[in-house]
């Protein structure tokens, strides 16, 4: 009687993808729309990019990426993604650990802060520590006593690039979590081991690749951030530009092949950012078919 059941079960949405199929010609209509809009708006500027980058010759093009000020931006934006990549992967995990294996109040006010940076806009965010602490901000005057500053200085870019991205990894793990539940952890703490073996013997391994994925995300964000950092930078030639600003500069400037020169190697860092992606991606979708397999 149960495999009749289950056999009927398994029948029908088969049934009922039979009947609610498109035609041929509708779906290769579709796909040929949606690649159309892709050639269109992604895959012709990104190869302009390149086209411009090379226009002028290799020469011109080394000359554009090894200058001071080029390797002083490639060098800040290295820096700000290795300072806010694992801050954010750490408070993404807490985050993620408090949302899902805790029941407590204010857990929705929580996940509404966590997307706040989602809603609102990065130039109000880099405004934001400028009303903090610039010279004539909150804590301007003592910052100004202690000589630390913040404001058009490392620091402020480093803080900015942190608050537009933290939510990527938090949002990446809550609903993994969420659908892991909590009774590996539970059979783990009942056999006797500590919270903390725990966590790095059963909840990170069950993780990690959204965990990756997310720090990819928030990696890609973190290189490419114009509107908070060009605020709190102060476009400080050799000092605060980042690679958007210095691309930005040179722009403004008329350098047309050494701005798209550096904006080459960010359309780089994007596709080998897609391939790690799709990778990560892949190996998780054959994870959990192994799991599937092996339940």
């Amino acid at each position: 009687m149960a495999g009749n059941v289950s056999m009927n079960y398994t029948s029908t949405p088969l049934q009922s993808s039979s009947k609610n199929s498109e035609s041929g010609w509708v779906r290769w209509t579709l796909i040929l729309i949606a690649l159309g809009f892709l050639t269109l708006f992604l895959v012709l500027p990104l190869v302009a990019i390149f086209i411009k980058a090379f226009e002028k010759g290799w020469d011109v093009y080394l000359s554009a990426i090894s200058s001071p000020d080029a390797l002083s931006a490639i060098k800040l934006t290295g820096l700000i993604a290795l300072i806010s990549v694992p801050v954010n992967a750490i408070f993404g995990v807490i985050a993620a650990w408090a949302v899902t294996k805790f029941q407590f109040r204010g857990k929705s006010v929580l996940i509404t802060i966590i997307d706040l940076p989602f809603a609102i806009s990065p130039v109000i965010a880099g405004l934001v520590f400028v009303l903090l602490f610039s010279v004539h901000g909150l804590f301007g005057t003592w910052l100004l006593d202690h000589n630390f500053k913040i404001i058009f200085a490392v620091p402020g870019i480093a803080l900015a690039t942190l608050l537009v991205t933290f939510p990527f990894v938090a949002r990446e793990l809550i609903p993994l979590m969420q659908t892991q539940g909590t009774a590996d952890e539970e059979a783990s703490l009942t056999l006797g081991a500590s919270g903390l073996k725990t966590f790095l013997l059963v909840t990170l391994p069950n993780i990690k690749w959204g965990l990756l994925y997310g720090m990819i995300l928030c990696t890609a964000r973190a290189i490419g951030e114009f509107g908070a950092v060009s605020v709190v930078s102060g476009h400080i030639r050799g000092v605060t530009n980042t690679m958007p600003l210095h691309i930005e500069i040179l722009y403004n400037e008329y350098q047309f092949s050494a701005a798209f020169a550096v904006a080459s190697l960010m359309s780089l860092f994007a596709i080998i950012t897609l391939v790690v992606k799709n990778m990560i991606e892949w190996k998780t979708k054959k994870s959990i078919l192994i799991e599937k397999g092996d339940d």
